[in-house]
């Protein structure tokens, strides 16, 4: 005779045999049988207790960003249900597989407009790759091994809603999970023919590039390697930082607004293209739309949909690159095009660290990031939320292939730091995890530091405070609006944090930069830095007029005068002077 057990606890059980090692949320009076279920099986799974639903959604797809795992959060009937929404739809469109444990009211009261019921099904339906309620108890841990496997299938949401009284129920303890028979997909092979061909251009171009995604995680040596015997200069998109590190030479970072000079310049000069992994939203504006294309990508519905392309190859990234390399006969010596972009980094480079001991207040964003760099542990973990914090991380972050780097790169909401290095810190506890953000995205979800110190999660969180949405302000001043609803009223973050529990530190001088960072590099307990940023935009390389060969130079004085730009060099200067 089969022994009995709560459904709940039978639920929970499927968690474990997938490998789920922690659930954030915030209990309801209708999840009460789950929240039993999470005690009796305290010592399998960690339960934490965020102060909002959106903050463990984020926490979940912040965790899943980190470890390529599910991650699993939970709301109660009626609003707890509603705020899981915000970072539901961020692990939708970055691709993340999260699971989502969704309260309901009793079966007897479901339909009757019963206090917090509502139809919670068609309010997942858009953000969802599987959305069920369960119906009975028997039916509820059948129904949450469907959810994982469909997560894990399309690297999505899956919802299931669970009537409160069915977790309550005793089922024979006889389900078995299908967690085992997971495997990995194999994805198609590259075709000799797609190889030349893409070789005869590659090596064919002028200005050839490879622009590389988050889909060549775990290939970047093999990408390292064509480049080198190419003479291939490397850009990549946000999510594929760490992938290449920094320092090397022909990684010319990412392009765009959220991007480095070097990359823009890469782009926008680029004859021929190896997009590979990526499903860069902009290549309108920034590759040149006669640019011969490449595109690798393992998902046939996005060949040919950011640019058109002359060799689609669908294919698995990495033994696309193994088969590119294996072709190649002869290697190409550097060229001036090659030379070029490593001298236009290297000028880069110059000038931004040309401002690291910059003392000025309010300070500027170099002197910060530089103190991050001395302090990060090489495999540190960032998360890093969006704005004007997104588009320094990217320029101004020294980091490697053991560091990980996540933010709310398609979705873009704002909130998204803190809560995901909650998430990368319960799934890494002994690494080093910052989160990074702006004064508008720290004050969304900043009652949860409070979580951190809960559960005793060492995170060093830096706000980088200038009393404004700096990122929408550009976007005004572009578009020559006046401000409006982007002035924010300051506070002394580091104060509040202290009085949380936290260790707090409000930074406004150099040295007080230096030596919050210094005692920030190994402490216990969390840490919020509040730095007090400067509000001027910064360089929009986007859009730079430094040449004033073929801008007007009048526009030229201005522009270097308003963002310091004395000592970049145009591109076009920097080609021109190769040997």
């Amino acid at each position: 005779m089969s022994e009995k057990i709560n459904a709940s606890d039978a639920m929970l059980k499927v968690l474990e045999d997938w490998g789920v090692k922690t659930v954030y949320g915030l209990p309801g009076g209708s999840f009460d049988s789950t929240m039993n279920a999470l005690h009796n099986r305290k010592d399998t799974i960690n339960y934490v207790q965020v102060r909002h639903e959106e903050v463990g959604a984020l926490a979940a797809a912040g965790e899943a960003k980190v470890t390529g795992k599910l991650g699993v959060a939970f709301g109660s009937a009626g609003p707890g249900a509603v705020h899981l929404l915000n970072g539901l739809y961020d692990a939708k469109y970055d691709g993340v597989p999260v699971l989502a444990l969704v309260g309901q009211v009793g079966t007897q009261m479901m339909n009757t407009n019963y206090f917090q019921e509502m139809n919670e099904n068609p309010m997942f339906e858009d953000v969802s790759v599987y959305n069920r309620t369960a119906t009975t108890p028997e039916n509820l841990p059948v129904v949450v091994d469907e959810a994982i496997r469909q997560a894990y299938k399309y690297n999505g949401v899956a919802v299931v809603t669970i009537p409160t009284d069915l977790g309550w129920q005793e089922i024979d303890d006889t389900f078995v999970s299908t967690a085992t028979n997971y495997q990995k997909p194999l994805y198609p092979m590259p075709r000799d023919k797609q190889i030349q061909d893409a070789l005869d251009i590659l090596t064919t171009a002028k200005t050839p590039i490879i622009y590389a995604g988050k889909g060549i995680r775990g290939a970047g040596k093999e990408l390292i390697a064509l480049s080198e015997k190419l003479s291939l200069p490397i850009a990549t998109s946000a999510l594929a930082k760490t992938i290449i590190p920094d320092d090397y030479k022909a990684y010319m970072g990412s392009a765009g607004r959220v991007a480095n000079k070097p990359g823009v310049d890469l782009l926008r000069a680029a004859d021929a293209v190896l997009f590979i992994g990526s499903d860069f939203p902009f290549g309108g504006y920034f590759f040149a739309p006669d640019a011969k294309f490449i595109q690798v990508d393992i998902d046939s519905e996005k060949l040919g949909k950011r640019h058109a392309v002359d060799v689609p190859i669908l294919a698995d990234a990495k033994e696309t690159l193994i088969a590119l390399n294996d072709a190649v006969k002869t290697p190409i010596a550097p060229t001036k095009w090659y030379k070029a972009s490593i001298a236009n980094k290297e000028n880069w480079m110059k000038w931004v660290e040309s401002f690291n001991e910059d003392d000025g207040m309010p300070l500027r964003f170099e002197p910060v990031f530089n103190e991050i760099n001395k302090i990060k542990d090489d495999d540190a973990i960032f998360q890093i939320d969006v704005g004007n914090a997104t588009v320094e991380a990217m320029r101004f972050l020294r980091l490697g292939e053991k560091n990980k780097f996540t933010t709310s790169a398609w979705y873009a909401t704002m909130g998204y730091a803190l809560p995901a290095a909650i998430g990368a810190q319960s799934a890494f506890p002994d690494r080093q995890v910052f989160s990074i953000s702006g004064d508008g995205g720290w004050t969304m979800v900043m009652q949860d530091v409070l979580t951190q110190v809960k559960y005793n999660m060492p995170i060093i969180n830096v706000v980088l405070s200038n009393k404004e949405l700096g990122f929408i302000r550009a976007e005004q001043d572009d578009k020559q609006q006046p401000h409006s609803g982007v002035d924010l009223i300051d506070a002394d973050w580091g104060g509040i944090a202290n009085n949380m529990g936290a260790k707090g530190y409000t930074v406004r001088t150099l040295a007080e930069l230096k030596a919050a960072f210094a005692e920030a590099k190994g402490s216990k307990v969390p840490v919020v830095i509040d730095v007090k940023v400067t509000s001027d935009r910064p360089l929009p390389v986007e859009q730079l007029v430094i040449d004033s060969k073929t801008q007007d130079p009048e526009a030229v004085k201005a522009f270097v005068k308003e963002y310091q730009a004395e000592g970049l060099i145009p591109f076009r200067e920097i080609l021109e002077n190769q040997n």
